[in-house]
């Protein structure tokens, strides 16, 4: 690789294509956030399989929302990173290594449980992901585009998840 400026050109690649500096960033940080997207979606399906309870249909419908984004989150994040020419990671050994989720337990968990584990890996998740745009925004304004969106989205599950919980 030889390095240009803001960019770095790719010795060999077609047409001189470049790709800007931070990509290393969205490389190593988008591993594991994409892989926390991954995780989250597979905990949305370990809560949505195992909740158990009061307004149980409710909340099992709700995750299939949040599988539903976390899985087209980790696309769009990890498409993005194919068009500017590096490689994402989503095997399973891979998300397990860089995930930044807590693991989910094991077994059948009542819905105010669930509420609270989701509440907090949504937020986690947030949190993960809005560190990376912070990285991103100035170089590459269209994938903080994209983080942002998928931040906003998953900040709203966590708002009507938590109100589940939440009494007046």
């Amino acid at each position: 690789m030889v390095r240009c400026g803001r960019t770095r050109r790719v010795a060999g690649s077609r047409g001189g294509r470049s790709r800007p500096r931070f990509l290393r960033r969205l490389r190593l940080g988008t591993d594991g956030r994409s892989g926390t997207l991954v995780e989250l979606q597979l905990q949305g399906k370990q809560a949505h399989w195992n909740v158990v309870g009061h307004n149980f249909r409710d909340l099992h419908l709700q995750l299939d929302e949040i599988v539903d984004d976390a899985r087209e989150a980790a696309d769009t994040i990890a498409e993005r990173m194919r068009a500017l020419a590096t490689f994402p990671d989503g095997r399973s050994d891979s998300v397990a290594a860089t995930t930044t989720l807590p693991a989910f337990p094991e077994g059948e968990q009542n819905v105010s449980t669930v509420v609270d584990l989701v509440t907090a890996r949504l937020r986690a998740t947030v949190d993960t992901l809005r560190t990376l745009h912070d990285q991103v925004d100035s170089e590459d304004p269209s994938t903080a585009d994209l983080l942002h969106a998928i931040i906003d989205s998953l900040e709203k599950h966590a708002w009507m998840v938590s109100a589940e919980n939440r009494s007046v």
